[in-house]
């Protein structure tokens, strides 16, 4: 059963840096989201704030609202923000605080553990509370070295890449993998991030957080390890940051320890600079496309567009501009589904339509 939780996102609710928060919002298999904290949007429904779909899920201005409003505590308290600078301030620190007090075990995305934390694990065990800290990465005995077993595997590996971080790709994977079930499919989704994880991702990791001489191995060790307890059909892995991005290495070691055998490419038309570089210029779909294709050794299939900053017309225009020019499927998944991606897998694995028909 789910159990209730309160994401916190304070003036970040729908914004790139609350991409957590977001997607607890969007899919999660773990928690019950009661309501998100951010009193800049407080009294708005989340999901209609977010997708213009309601939820039931308030914005409340902050705890002791939430609390109030709700008329019980939730089991857990989440820190929905991923922030570039990984360290909260003393404010945010209060704010753990009082979650706590309140009797709320604390779960955390951030590459800042709060179990190394002296303060915070001692109000943690003043209070009876417990702290997850979601991407701290195992003991470096558990960790997996890169083995090369992923070029036998027979199933087809789709990865979800894109041209910039926080572009959607875990969004448009976990809406690819609803639509390969819908099909009959067996398809299993491998998180790459804390938020998959916070969403309930049984297989993957945070690779951001490892070293780089395990990162290839953990995704590796993450597909193999999927293939031998869900004999699936399909696997569709998570992407992050970029290739192209300076600021990240996760993408290199993503496309080494899967070895996709196809790629879908997430990309924001009105996106001119990399997220959280203003002065760095994306390198754009021509160049990311033949970055990927070039070290990868994998085609991109289909391409699909994050609609920051569009209306429903742009959309259309960007999508009809991107077929022509790349004679490829092109779509918004938010909003349009994935018909085109699903139809691409099928032609380009005709074993996939005699799965999805025998079941």
């Amino acid at each position: 059963m789910k159990q209730s939780a309160l994401v916190y996102c304070e003036n970040e609710f729908g914004s790139l840096d609350g991409k957590v928060a977001n997607g607890l919002i969007r899919q999660s298999e773990r928690y019950a989201i009661v309501g998100v904290v951010d009193s800049t949007k407080a009294g708005q429904d989340a999901g209609e704030y977010l997708d213009g779909v309601k939820r039931a899920i308030p914005i409340f201005k902050n705890i002791g609202s939430a609390l109030e409003k709700l008329g019980s505590i939730p089991k857990y308290f989440i820190y929905g923000i991923a922030p570039l600078t990984s360290f909260l301030s003393n404010e945010q620190r209060e704010v753990i605080f009082t979650a706590m007090k309140n009797g709320m075990d604390i779960v955390n995305g951030l590459p800042e553990f709060f179990n190394d934390d002296p303060q915070f694990v001692r109000v943690a065990h003043e209070y009876g509370v417990s702290i997850q800290d979601v991407r701290k990465p195992p003991a470096r005995e558990n960790l997996h070295n890169f083995t090369g077993r992923i070029q036998y595997i027979k199933v087809p590996i789709v990865a979800v890449m894109g041209t910039d971080c926080a572009v959607g790709k875990r969004t448009t994977a976990l809406f690819l993998v609803e639509a390969l079930r819908n099909e009959g499919l067996n398809a299993v989704f491998v998180t790459t991030g804390q938020t998959g994880l916070l969403q309930g991702s049984e297989y993957g990791v945070a690779v951001d957080v490892l070293t780089s001489g395990f990162a290839t191995g953990e995704v590796e060790h993450a597909i193999l390890n999927a293939c031998e307890k869900e004999e699936p059909d399909i696997i569709v892995v998570e992407g992050q940051g970029a290739l192209s991005h300076p600021a990240f290495t996760s993408s290199s070691a993503i496309l080494r320890g899967a070895m996709p055998d196809v790629i879908i490419l997430q990309h924001p038309p009105k996106r001119k600079s990399y997220c959280d570089y203003p002065k760095i210029p994306m390198l754009g779909l021509v160049g990311e496309i033949e970055m990927i294709e070039t070290f990868s050794k994998a085609r991109i299939i289909a391409i699909t567009i994050n609609h920051e900053k569009m209306d429903n017309a742009e959309i259309s225009q960007f999508i009809k501009r991107y077929e022509s020019e790349f004679n490829l499927p092109v779509t918004d998944v938010l909003k349009y589904g994935c018909d085109k991606l699903v139809k691409a897998l099928l032609r380009t694995f005709p074993e996939l339509v005699r799965e999805s028909v025998s079941v």
